[in-house]
């Protein structure tokens, strides 16, 4: 599938709702990327805003989902398709199930119940209000906080930037997570699980597969995780 240069937020969003994942890394699919659709001197431009800085407008103008989908990588999953994406991911458990399960850690727990009570926040309160960080804080939160967001029960909702004395923004932008049912609605979850985790496993592969014919079933199943 030959898919258009991306020169524009408007021009990314646009393809995140047409093919429902979008990748901004390079990845198992050859040219299925922000990073490989985007012009070179796009990137790191002295001028103009890149592919960096439109990640956040992408997040607002799509509706969808940003985070680490895809092992370990960021990208992009529409609002349409991020209910089976979510519901695989999950493998039909909501995150309390989970944990009473003994699925996932106390440290995942923490950064959940943080993000419950104070709803979506920066990386850097989040980390530090969930007890991580400094001499005696807990350790590993970067992994926590990917997990999370591998397994769907946390999104980048917004990046923030510091503002120099005349107002304009500087800096790496700064991560607010929040959780799909903070960016999406409360009744997300009752939405996300009315199939089977491998019937939306199923709709995913075959959609891809409909993009990228060409591709062998082993990456499309890889970069599905």
């Amino acid at each position: 599938m030959e898919l258009p240069l991306l020169r524009s937020p408007e021009d990314i969003a646009a393809l995140v709702n047409e093919l429902g994942f979008l990748p901004f890394f390079r990845h198992r699919i050859p040219g299925f990327s922000v990073e490989e659709l985007t012009p070179p001197e796009l990137w790191f431009s002295p001028v103009d805003d890149g592919p960096w800085e439109w990640k956040g407008p992408v997040i607002r103008l799509s509706g969808g989902a940003y985070g680490k989908f895809f092992r370990n990588k960021a990208g992009f999953v529409s609002r349409d398709w991020f209910t089976d994406f979510a519901n695989y991911r999950r493998d039909g458990y909501d995150f309390d199930a989970r944990y009473e399960d003994g699925l996932a850690q106390h440290r995942d727990l923490l950064v959940m119940e943080t993000l419950e009570k104070l709803g979506p926040c920066l990386s850097k309160t989040l980390k530090r209000q969930a007890g991580f960080g400094g001499k005696e804080g807990l350790k590993g939160f970067d992994t926590v906080i990917t997990r999370l967001q591998m397994q769907a029960y946390v999104v980048t909702a917004d990046f923030e930037y510091g503002t120099d004395r005349l107002g304009r923004p500087w800096g790496w932008g700064v991560c607010r997570y929040a959780t799909p049912e903070q960016l999406f609605g409360a009744d997300f979850g009752d939405r996300a699980y009315v199939r089977e985790p491998a019937e939306s496993k199923q709709r995913i592969f075959d959609h891809l597969r409909g993009l990228f014919p060409e591709t062998p079933e082993q990456e499309l199943s890889l970069l599905i995780g």
